[in-house]
């Protein structure tokens, strides 16, 4: 399965890709933003991109049409936080040198339009920390409305306790909300 749009592939994440992942997952803004620990060493990110990433339905790497550039990642998962079989959850990472252009914005719109039109999803949440003020502003764009905030519910891999604020958008919601113009599903 693969997913364009304007300026963007969606597509199944590749052992082959291993290269071009740990180029934005060592960096360490990405990382721990997204909670996870930045990748040491390229077996590190093969190790993750075996257990998370390949052969995983609904888990997309990011590539820019213009250049074929592998720059991120995105999926929905089932949500552990959420005992409903028609849940998942949005995950993401993208390369800080893309930060601020919305190309995360447009992703994950394509991302929910598949979900919401070609999956039997109900409901996508999302969670990021309070201090992630991009994430947060990725989800609003996209029509997340914010949930709460769960106190110390998450220990993060360098031991500190964090706080996560939590977003959720359901199908019906969704359906009202105009998509970007430069958001479109493909093959």
């Amino acid at each position: 399965m693969e997913l364009r749009t304007r300026r963007l592939i969606l597509r199944p994440i590749t052992m082959e890709d291993a290269q071009a992942v740990f180029e934005y997952s060592r960096q360490e803004s990405v990382g721990t933003n997204a909670g996870w620990k930045p990748h040491a060493t390229l077996e590190e990110n093969r190790a993750v991109l075996q257990d998370v990433f390949v052969g995983k339905e609904n888990v997309f790497a990011i590539v820019l049409q213009e250049n074929g550039k592998l720059i991120g990642s995105l999926g929905l998962v089932d949500d552990p936080k959420r005992e409903n079989n028609r849940a998942r959850m949005l995950g993401y990472a993208l390369s800080e040198k893309y930060w601020g252009k919305g190309i995360m914005t447009e992703a994950v719109q394509t991302l929910l339009r598949y979900a919401f039109e070609r999956q039997e999803i109900d409901l996508v949440s999302a969670y990021c920390y309070p201090h992630n003020r991009r994430s947060r502003n990725v989800l609003q764009k996209c029509g997340f409305e914010y949930e709460g905030r769960l106190r110390q519910c998450e220990l993060r891999f360098d031991a500190k306790m964090m706080d996560l604020e939590c977003f959720s958008l359901l199908r019906e919601r969704w359906s009202h909300i105009p998509p970007a113009q430069d958001a479109m599903s493909g093959r």
